[in-house]
């Protein structure tokens, strides 16, 4: 990504990269384990990994375009101190030629020759003519020289503005070419589920491969990366009574997690809380997670922290994409904990 001379060809590969991303067929197939075809929802997962990758490389390519705006700036100011000396040398040779008119330099010699008092005085006279001479041929081969690197020096600053702008354009291209196939992606699987809840008929867990799980406390959150929006207890149009969990706001598809271990005790579809999934753990708890596009367990599985048991979406009584979370006593409605100082007694801090 670098613009440097040492990595001159980095820049291309990370390009060529994203380009592959990008360019990655959104139709393509992988098999569940037990035979079966996961369609979309493989699909949006390797659409996140393929956005967070070219996320990634934007943003070092938006840092390493500031280096370069500095550099290419650094050049602007080279050439206006190149421009200004220039201007002062010009100066320089107009007072040298001034002077040497001033001294008799403009005479021919057989003038200087005719006018000396003395041979001294002629070639104290030959000698200031020589050494004006000198530094007027000096001071405009010096001209020369700046003028010279002044026009190189503005073309290598043109060149740095518009490789500059080239990589800023190509970077956002790829970025948003995969984020729009995730979108649609997105969508595609929630038409998907909607049309599940609408036949009251779950389509079945679809067993997508992830990647290893590091939990070294047992815990986890059930989303990786999330923003919290309502909270336990608080009040909406929407429910009958009070909030009665913890929204975690995220795109559709965004795999959701067990938050410890334990075995799935409901699967369901249809009702306020659309595709819908209840898990108990060890100590008489269960959490449910609502409002899903999608299940990868069923219902008797045992599951462990972090394990992928569905995929976000909106589907059921939503306005709009979120994983809805609850901490029970029971594995029915109305038996529920704040989740947020539940998970932070088990070393799980939401914010």
């Amino acid at each position: 990504m670098r613009l440097s001379r040492r990595h001159p060809l980095l820049l291309p590969a990370v390009l060529c990269a994203l380009a592959v991303l990008a360019a990655r067929p959104t139709d393509a197939v992988e098999k569940r384990r037990d035979g079966g075809d996961p369609g979309i929802n493989a699909q949006v997962v390797r659409l996140y990994e393929d956005a967070a990758v070219a996320t990634q490389q934007y943003e070092k390519g938006r840092l390493e375009a500031e280096v370069q705006r500095a550099e290419a700036q650094r050049l602007e100011a080279l050439l206006d101190r190149e421009r200004r000396g220039i201007a002062v040398m010009h100066g320089d040779l107009g007072r040298i030629a001034r002077a040497q008119y001033r001294n008799g330099g403009n005479l021919p010699l057989t003038a200087q020759i005719i006018l000396a008092g003395s041979a001294d005085e002629l070639m104290r006279g030959q000698q200031v003519f020589s050494q004006a001479n000198l530094a007027v041929n000096n001071a405009i081969e010096k001209s020369r020289r700046a003028e010279a690197q002044l026009e190189k020096d503005e073309a290598k600053a043109a060149a740095a503005w518009q490789s500059l702008e080239k990589r800023n354009v190509e970077l956002a291209r790829l970025k948003k070419d995969i984020e729009q196939k995730l979108e649609e992606a997105r969508w595609q699987l929630q038409g998907q589920a909607d049309a599940s809840v609408a036949a009251g008929a779950c389509r079945g867990a679809v067993r997508l491969d992830q990647p290893p799980t590091q939990v070294t406390g047992g815990w986890v959150a059930p989303v990786e990366v999330y923003e919290l929006s309502a909270g336990f207890g608080s009040g909406g149009s929407r429910w009958a009574n009070r909030h009665t969990g913890q929204d975690f706001a995220v795109p559709i598809g965004t795999p959701v997690r067990s938050v410890g271990a334990g075995r799935v005790v409901k699967v369901s579809c249809g009702g306020p809380f659309g595709i819908e999934m209840v898990i108990e753990h060890a100590g008489g708890y269960y959490t449910q997670y609502a409002h899903l596009a999608a299940v990868t367990v069923d219902q008797g599985d045992l599951v462990t922290p972090g394990q992928w048991i569905g995929q976000s979406g909106t589907t059921g009584n939503s306005t709009g994409p979120h994983l809805h979370f609850e901490v029970r006593v029971t594995p029915e409605l109305g038996s529920g904990l704040d989740p947020v100082p539940w998970l932070a007694a088990r070393g799980v801090p939401l914010g």
